[in-house]
């Protein structure tokens, strides 16, 4: 066997491999095994999520958020006991009382998430499916007694409707009911009720303009 007949056996081989990848591509088996990966990983993280539910309650599983995060926060808040009385991830950061009277949607709502929030919740609070809280959030429902600091003023519970927005450094005060889909402008201090589609900033904060 010559050298021209072996480099043209590499030659005819280099052309087969070549075809029958295409034609791998073509028939569309690198998708086919990229679907079975997607399925698995589907499979494993169902896997992941039921042994989580087996030691964590359904306030942290049925939130909108990856399991490494809810599994990073049942660390964080049932092994070391960091903000153990909330039954939903919050940061070590932020301070969540009356956990009893607040009550939340689903989805992405877990409030006090972001680090530094303060939620009191004596009065009560209400939060809607997918409200988000930047970083810094207060949200207040009872004032103190202007005659005896010891004591907090009855006041209705504070409402936040659904996709609500509040950003970093906001205030919200006692009786505040929110609409729906309103976004609350960083710093701002709400001291009134506003109605739903509506973009509020401002100290007191007012209507910028409403949303579609």
């Amino acid at each position: 066997m010559n050298l021209s007949t072996i480099e043209s056996e590499c030659y005819i081989k280099e052309i087969y491999f070549f075809s029958w990848h295409t034609s791998i591509y073509k028939n569309g088996y690198v998708r086919q095994f990229g679907w079975r990966i997607k399925k698995r990983m589907l499979l494993v993280k169902k896997i992941v999520r039921f042994f989580l539910s087996l030691f964590i309650t359904k306030e942290f599983i049925k939130r909108d958020y990856s399991n490494y995060l809810i599994f990073k926060h049942f660390v964080i808040q049932k092994i070391l006991r960091i903000n153990s009385h909330v039954p939903w991830p919050v940061h070590p950061t932020s301070t969540v009382s009356g956990v009893r009277n607040i009550k939340t949607g689903y989805g992405k709502t877990a409030p006090g998430l972001s680090p530094g929030c303060y939620i009191q919740g004596i009065n009560g609070i209400v939060f809607g499916e997918n409200v988000l809280l930047g970083p810094n959030v207060g949200i207040i429902s009872a004032n103190h007694a202007s005659k005896n600091l010891n004591q907090h003023v009855e006041e209705k519970p504070i409402y936040i409707g659904n996709n609500c927005w509040i950003g970093m450094n906001s205030v919200i005060l006692p009786g505040v009911q929110l609409g729906d889909n309103v976004i609350v402008g960083a710093g701002s201090i709400v001291t009134k009720s506003f109605p739903s589609n509506c973009v509020i900033a401002g100290n007191p904060a007012h209507i910028i303009k409403n949303v579609d």
